[in-house]
């Protein structure tokens, strides 16, 4: 199987108070950042699309279901904490057709040891439809720790979603 020649990311905030307009969605804006400087980097090309919707559930399992066969990766940001309005992990998981644990486990671990509100995020990990999907947290901060240990495994985690033999013959 080869790599797509221009992945498609769709980024999706989920803030009810941005949704209204109380204030600016930064996260969402940020995620798009590290994306692009991870392709960049790797050399490949993507379009990216960002959206915002409220934290609400039947929006969310909505739009990854219209978009699980459209885009290669989808990242959430918001809404994986404990709060009665996080929905984001919930709706997730039964859409998962493989979870990819390891990566949000250890970003927990991590950033955990020095602050522990880390522990307190739920994000996951995994394939939905032919997408690799992320669940970030809301906050700038979190994103910007999240992204730096994602797009770190990000390259070699495409390879094997699409079969790429990597590994070499030694």
């Amino acid at each position: 199987m080869n790599l797509p020649d221009k992945f498609e990311v769709l980024i999706i905030t989920l803030s009810d108070r941005a949704h209204r307009g109380e204030y600016e969605d930064l996260s969402g804006p940020k995620i798009r950042e590290k994306i692009e400087e991870f392709f960049s980097s790797a050399g490949w090309s993507c379009n990216i699309k960002l959206t915002l919707i409220p934290d609400d559930s039947v929006i969310l399992r909505d739009l990854l279901i219209g978009s699980g066969n459209i885009y290669n990766i989808i990242l959430t940001t918001g809404g994986t904490g404990i709060g009665p309005r996080d929905i984001t992990v919930e709706t997730v998981i039964p859409l998962l057709t493989k979870e990819i644990p390891g990566i949000m486990e250890f970003i927990r671990i991590k950033y955990g040891t020095e602050k522990p509100n880390a522990l307190l995020s739920r994000g996951v990990a995994g394939i939905t439809g032919k997408s690799l999907i992320y669940t970030l947290p809301g906050s700038l901060r979190a994103v910007e720790e999240y992204m730096t240990e994602i797009v770190k495994t990000l390259k070699h985690t495409i390879y094997m979603q699409y079969g790429v033999d990597k590994h070499g013959n030694a």
